[in-house]
């Protein structure tokens, strides 16, 4: 459903950018600056960049696709479920600021991790629920949080927790699609629950 909104109402713009190939990040560790990476997919990409943007701490966030076996996709090759990729963010966060088990968090609460290959209207591996562990510290970190949050759903997570290999930065009209498409009835759809739901959450923290 997404892809079909989108496509009626951004053609133009699919046809000058679907020939851009998107960008190859291999960044696994921490950078320079002292920051670190997160990646998750949790449906579409547009929702989770959306809300991860808002998180005190995060640098930047970057629409992309991971956890596949075709090098270099492009966003209407991932749109057939043949790559093996999902739709991702990739976080960059200061852990002076914020922490790996925060994002973590704020991941399990804001899409359903028991739907098998589905978020909302969204359908297709594309769309699964994964974590791609950057190092052996986050894999643990993400293991012992899926069991914690486990115990607030009565069916079973399904979340892949796998090392990541390759991140493919998407085509840049997904980067801070929502930003730029506030308009998008995808978006206005689906976004501002999303963004309500992380204000509770925020609400609802103990105050330092």
């Amino acid at each position: 459903m997404k892809r079909v909104i989108h496509l009626l109402l951004t053609l133009g713009t699919l046809a000058v950018c679907a020939a851009v190939e998107p960008a190859k990040t291999t960044m696994n560790t921490t950078d320079t600056n002292k920051t670190e990476l997160a990646t998750f997919g949790g449906g579409c990409f547009w929702c989770q960049e959306a809300v991860f943007q808002e998180l005190a701490g995060v640098k930047s966030v970057a629409s992309g696709y991971a956890g596949g076996r075709v090098p270099n996709p492009t966003y209407q090759q991932v749109c057939t479920g043949k790559t093996g990729h999902a739709e991702v963010i990739q976080i960059e966060f200061d852990p002076q600021k914020t922490s790996y088990g925060k994002l973590l968090a704020v991941f399990w609460k804001l899409h359903d991790p028991t739907t098998l290959n589905r978020q909302g209207p969204d359908t297709g591996t594309q769309y699964r629920s994964i974590i791609l562990y950057h190092n052996e510290a986050q894999n643990q970190a993400a293991e012992k949080s899926k069991a914690e949050a486990q115990t607030h759903f009565e069916s079973r997570i399904v979340t892949e927790i796998v090392p990541l290999q390759n991140f493919y930065r998407a085509e840049e009209y997904h980067q801070d699609y929502f930003h730029k498409n506030p308009r998008d009835a995808y978006c206005r759809i689906n976004i501002p629950p999303k963004l309500e739901k992380l204000e509770k959450l925020k609400a609802a923290e103990p105050k330092p």
